[in-house]
């Protein structure tokens, strides 16, 4: 999924640090992209994992979600205050640090339980959390002004291409392809448990050595723009006068939420006898399909914004998503399968169309109003928590009808503000 830069800042010396100078250093900051979009992506692995290992219901499992996209909310405005306290490049390299903590206590809780997986994910969420609002403007600065946007085009590319990978990788590794024998059923969860340690540790190494890369290479010096604000320590009443930016962040949060939440359950529902009946192994590469198509979307949308206004497209591809989702509620077989994977395509364009259409003319409350979008993101821990108790009292497929909710009042969204935008 895709972040937007919540600081507004100035810098030192731009124009002297863009050229040959600044490869490397963007360099490190596209493969932090791609590491936190392969870390988030993997949680759509590890819940139906996670959820086998220790016989959970679906609501006990999405509170892996739970845990770490209550994060996003509860750490943002800490991590604001800590990156003004200490910098950019140290507050990166903390929230790197702290990540690869998260990574590594997933070793003692794989012989510990579930509850100490929960803490897992909240501590690696808190690091990235800290990491993107720490790294995210350095994108803008790491060069001439002029091709900052081809920049953050770049990293966020390779952002999608993490949350492609994750899922393909994260079944090879971890999830296990056939049925246990009853005699070994004990021994056989003692191992599917064991399954996270080496590719966490892996991953924790990884982290580690890109904080101390971080730690190392030149950057430019910036600070923030206090006028300005970004990350919000207070929030005005008046911003919340705008009426196109509280129904924006209500479309954040809806959006983030419907999306994870399909990915999350996505496993579990090619699972279905009456869908696909695929082990959990091989269902994690079709979660591949539906994080690649949001990345090959990105650039057909970037083409057809050019001519379609941003609400007409939001409007479109959530009117698809509603029916490929109602499609997948109401089918069965190959067509409910490849309905829900194909939602992921028309995702592409919703989290940067919605919040550049919530932010239109706020002015000098630009700042406050991406904290408060940013914070919208928390509808990835709240949304599948919902679809969870749908699921566990009327069927797992019969609950998809929270995401299609959510999209429903996308679609609103982008009719009502549908002429914002001039597409010239």
């Amino acid at each position: 999924m895709e972040h937007v830069a919540s600081a507004a800042m100035r810098t030192r010396g731009q124009t002297d640090q863009a050229g040959q100078g600044n490869t490397v250093p963007l360099i490190i900051i596209t493969l932090l992209f791609f590491m936190w979009g392969l870390l988030t992506s993997l949680n759509d692995v590890l819940i139906p994992h996670l959820k086998s290992i220790y016989t959970l219901n679906y609501v006990q499992a999405m509170l892996v979600q739970f845990c770490f996209f209550g994060a996003y909310f509860i750490v943002s405005l800490p991590a604001g205050m800590l990156i003004k306290r200490i910098g950019y490049q140290r507050g990166a390299v903390s929230g790197l640090v702290l990540a690869a903590g998260g990574c590594a206590l997933f070793y003692p809780a794989s012989m510990n339980g579930y509850a100490l997986f929960l803490l897992a994910f909240f501590v690696l969420a808190s690091g990235i959390t800290i990491l993107q609002v720490a790294a995210n403007p350095y994108v803008t600065v790491l060069g001439a002004p002029a091709t900052a946007s081809s920049r953050l085009t770049l990293t966020q590319a390779f952002n999608s291409l993490g949350t492609t990978i994750a899922p393909t990788l994260g079944g090879i590794l971890i999830l296990s392809e056939g049925a246990p024998a009853v005699a070994n059923l004990v021994k056989t969860k003692a191992e599917e448990a064991a399954a996270v340690q080496m590719p966490y540790l892996v991953l924790a190494a990884a982290l580690l050595a890109l904080a101390i890369l971080f730690a190392l290479v030149r950057l430019p010096k910036m600070t923030h723009a206090e006028e300005e604000g970004g990350v919000i320590s207070t929030v005005e009443k008046s911003v919340l006068v705008h009426r196109h930016l509280v129904l924006g962040a209500i479309g954040i949060f809806l959006y983030v939420g419907g999306e994870v939440s399909i990915g999350s359950f996505l496993i579990n529902f090619l699972g279905e006898s009456n869908v696909a009946s695929l082990p959990a192994g091989a269902a994690a590469h079709y979660v591949s399909y539906y994080w690649g198509g949001a990345m090959v979307g990105r650039f057909i949308g970037f083409a057809v914004m050019r001519y379609v206004s941003p609400g007409k497209a939001l409007a479109f591809n959530s009117a698809a998503s509603i029916a490929l989702i109602l499609t997948a509620i109401f089918g069965g077989g190959a067509v409910a399968m490849w309905a829900i994977i194909a939602v992921g395509l028309f995702n592409s364009i919703m989290f940067p169309t919605i919040f550049s259409m919530a932010l239109h003319k706020l002015g000098k409350q630009t700042g406050q109003g991406s904290g408060i979008l940013c914070m919208a993101i928390v509808g990835g821990a709240v949304v599948p928590f919902i679809q969870g108790l749908l699921a566990d009292s009327i069927g797992l497929q019969w609950s998809f009808f929270v995401p299609a909710a959510c999209y429903t009042f996308i679609l609103y969204f982008g009719v009502k503000y549908a002429s914002m935008y001039s597409t010239r």
